[in-house]
């Protein structure tokens, strides 16, 4: 079973391949367009996934859980909304795997408005956001992420108020 899982990628690969010789054969300028178009968007795009790249290698080198852990308590003021805010937008993998460690904060009395705005920022990816702004503009982009960003900072303070602590 897993033997078999492993090559449906090869498969489709194949796939893809024999499709665009098989419109070559048919459409030769429509096959060029469509590799030209490619070739445009990953002129714009591999740059920018190239610093973002470099941005989390250094996020990741240089932040460490201590040092995070130092900034998010409630003594913190707004330095920890700016935690809960950079940490949901840089956080990858899956989101269940971050579940034990909002765990351990929440034991460790970090807020649940900490948790819903880091959880909530989690929506924005930075390795999306030079595809979103190739079909939507940066203008869109940025609204859409300011937008975000502000409702996150409202839900963690909505939850704050439902359990009584205070707000920054």
């Amino acid at each position: 079973m897993m033997g078999e899982n492993s090559h449906k990628s090869v498969y489709f690969l194949i796939s893809v391949v024999a499709l665009y010789f098989l419109t070559a054969v048919f459409r030769w300028d429509a096959v060029v367009q469509s590799l030209v178009f490619s070739y445009n968007i990953a002129l714009n795009v591999i740059p920018v996934f190239a610093a973002i790249f470099l941005i989390m290698a250094g996020f990741n080198y240089f932040i460490s859980p201590q040092s995070v852990k130092k900034h998010i308590g409630r003594s913190s003021g707004i330095r920890r909304w700016v935690f809960a805010v950079a940490g949901g937008i840089i956080s990858t993998g899956p989101i269940y795997m971050w579940y034990p460690m909002l765990k351990d904060l929440k034991k460790h009395g970090v807020s649940y408005g900490f948790i819903a705005a880091f959880l909530y920022n989690r929506a924005v990816k930075i390795p999306l956001l030079p595809l979103i702004i190739v079909y939507f503009g940066l203008k869109y982009t940025i609204v859409l992420t300011a937008v975000m960003i502000a409702a996150s900072l409202a839900q963690g303070i909505i939850f704050e108020a439902l359990e009584g602590g205070e707000f920054i």
